[in-house]
């Protein structure tokens, strides 16, 4: 049976699964919020439906469920607490928190005037999905939809912090400059904040605590699935794809004292995964875990994913904490059922599927083992490619690797490795040249939240500085680390802002700053990194030899020294080295990497030419071509 609302000729019927209730009533609100309940009947599956004439579109609705009542046992029904439907295809305001919404049964009053409530949604017209835009090899771009374009001054005010304003041609204009392959959107699922951030006078900017998989945060998409179908269709028709970053390894409800808003007060013990004594699993350092290969979590999350791919065609998906969809109770299964579904599933099995592969449970850390047909966040990558460029010793050897696909990471004959040196969690590019330490303070978290260690380098002095020859060299060292990042092998990830300097003034943790901290600032950007990003972006594309996926081999390249010869074993070992060539042998298509702070003059058989200190060149058949291009 369809779970959620199916909208008929005559009226809507509405599907429930909660086998463990003893009754269910659907909810109707009307003008004022005036409540009406209507009992729901149940099948022998567990499954609760009610079908009402004249319940049509514009409908607001939830659901209230009564049983027992023993959180120990994952029983947490509460006739108390509305409910939204996790089905529902929209929800009418944002969640907001309220101690209330977390009272036990018999100690709170009715949530109703709290909650947000489901809305019966048209279906839009129906949609021809056509392949992904994507292609492994090209740049996936980050955004925090909101942060992108509050403050970006081409973009109409109305418009401002919203999916619809990835549309605009302005925002079009920037990414095709930068060649972008796909746009990777940071959560647009309804979400609430975590319960501490009120009383810090903060709110959730990030949205990675979901409380619906269907439905569209009002803040960020007030048009609903409509205008994010919009926006997709826009970027398709400029070759750039969509992928959506989602939430299944936990939900908005928390820990035992969380709210109780959806799956909790319907099949806690479904959807949720506890331990022997019956507590919350945390997996996910969040409060709670779903149990992602339990049937009607598995049901719900391939639901969801093909509700986004039927309904608004977006190309595919990156998934937070990625080893929660492969977990069972011996550890994780790259052959998990949830994992073996999304591979066989008509809808979704060429669908860009994109892992972080780890989280804090137990076998957490992943990397390298979702198999074929994924692509994997490569930290491995990030780590040593910002340590070579901080200048810690012995790391020439992991540049190398690292450079031409990771090799020693993933199998096979292409690399599934997704390469970045900065993420939404984490410094910004720009911040990594320019604080050595975390600076959280505004979090409101005494500076204890966020990655302690970042290997990243001040230039000398912490922080934003006037010193004409640091800001020089923290402008040299970015333009290094963009340029590391577009001449390697594999899929390439920018997180937005990024290519002109973008800075959350050394937070590396802003999930809670919707505000300047969190904004992009676009007035401000660094032309000149703007430019050097630009350029970069412009030869990856021109060069097969970089889009391509496929591992190099000793018979696609030679590594060589400085002075054109090839490297032998012991100056890989020879932890001062810091310079290197790599030269594809059918086309002289060649990378001079200097590390050191002195400039170095490379021999090649095509040419030779001085290399500024701390930069990345591009040496071709034609001639030296320094980073600057």
């Amino acid at each position: 049976m369809t779970l959620g609302p199916l909208v008929g000729t005559g009226g809507t019927r509405f599907s429930v699964w909660s086998p463990d209730a003893a009754q269910l009533w659907l909810c109707l609100f009307g003008a004022g919020d005036r409540e009406s309940r209507v009992p729901m009947l149940r099948d022998a599956e567990g499954v609760w439906h009610v079908e009402l004439a004249g319940a049509g579109v514009g409908t607001r609705y939830g659901l209230r469920a009564d049983g027992a009542y023993d959180p120990g046992a994952g029983l947490w029904f509460d006739p108390d607490k509305l409910l939204i439907d996790p089905y529902a295809r929209a929800v009418d305001r944002p969640f907001l928190y309220d101690p209330m919404l977390a009272a036990r049964r018999g100690h709170g009053a009715d949530t109703a005037p709290l909650m947000p409530k489901g809305m019966v949604m048209p279906a839009l017209p129906p949609l021809s999905v056509p392949p992904p835009a994507f292609a492994p090899g090209g740049l996936i771009y980050e955004v925090q939809v909101r942060g992108f374009t509050m403050l970006h001054p081409q973009v109409p005010q109305a418009q401002r912090g919203t999916i619809a304003a990835l549309g605009h041609p302005a925002i079009i204009a920037h990414l095709k400059a930068l060649h972008v392959s796909a746009v990777e959107l940071m959560p647009i699922n309804a979400w609430i904040d975590e319960r501490h951030l009120g009383p810090l006078g903060l709110t959730n900017a990030w949205g990675y605590n979901p409380v619906s998989w269907f439905a569209l945060d009002p803040r960020i998409a007030p048009g609903g699935l409509a205008e994010l179908r919009g926006a997709v269709e826009a970027l398709h028709a400029a070759g750039i794809g969509v992928i959506l970053d989602m939430v299944y390894n936990h939900d908005g409800e928390s820990d035992a004292l969380g709210p109780t808003l959806s799956l909790r007060g319907l099949d806690a013990r479904g959807y949720f995964r506890h331990a022997a004594d019956g507590s919350l699993i945390n997996d996910t350092g969040t409060g709670n875990s779903i149990a992602c290969n339990a049937p009607v979590a598995r049901r719900l999350i391939l639901d969801s994913l093909r509700h986004f791919v039927r309904e608004a065609g977006v190309d595919g998906f990156r998934f937070d904490l990625g080893p929660a969809l492969g977990r069972m109770e011996g550890g994780f299964d790259p052959a998990a059922p949830l994992l073996q579904e999304i591979r066989a599933d008509p809808t979704l099995s060429d669908r860009v599927m994109i892992a972080e592969p780890w989280d804090i449970g137990p076998g957490g850390y992943q990397l390298g083992r979702f198999g074929d047909g994924w692509l994997e966040w490569n930290d491995r990558y990030r780590d040593d490619m910002r340590r070579f460029w901080r200048g810690d010793e012995g790391m020439l050897g992991a540049f190398a690797t690292r450079l031409a696909g990771s090799s020693d990471i993933f199998s096979g004959d292409v690399t599934r490795s997704v390469n970045f040196l900065a993420a939404h969690d984490g410094f910004t590019l720009a911040d990594l040249t320019a604080y050595r330490h975390r600076h959280n303070e505004a979090n409101g978290e005494q500076n204890r939240d966020g990655h302690g260690e970042n290997f990243s380098w001040n230039n000398g002095i912490e922080g934003a500085t006037d010193d004409p020859a640091v800001r020089d060299a923290r402008r040299r060292d970015i333009m290094a680390l963009l340029s590391t990042l577009f001449l390697s092998r594999g899929t390439i990830m920018m997180s937005a802002g990024d290519e002109f300097g973008r800075t959350q003034h050394g937070n590396n943790n802003a999930y809670a700053q919707d505000n300047a901290i969190g904004w992009i600032d676009w007035e401000g950007r660094d032309a000149a990194l703007e430019a050097h990003a630009f350029a970069l972006a412009g030869l990856r594309a021109e060069r097969a030899e970089l889009a391509s996926a496929h591992f190099l081999t000793d018979t696609d390249v030679e590594w060589l020294s400085e002075d054109g010869h090839r490297l032998r074993t012991d100056q890989w070992e020879d932890p001062s080295r810091r310079r290197l060539v790599l030269r594809h042998r059918n086309s002289g298509f060649s990378i001079c990497v200097n590390g050191s702070d002195t400039p170095c003059r490379f021999h090649l058989p095509e040419s030779e030419q001085d290399v500024a200190a701390r930069s990345i060149a591009v040496v071709s058949p034609a001639g030296f071509e320094p980073a600057t291009y």
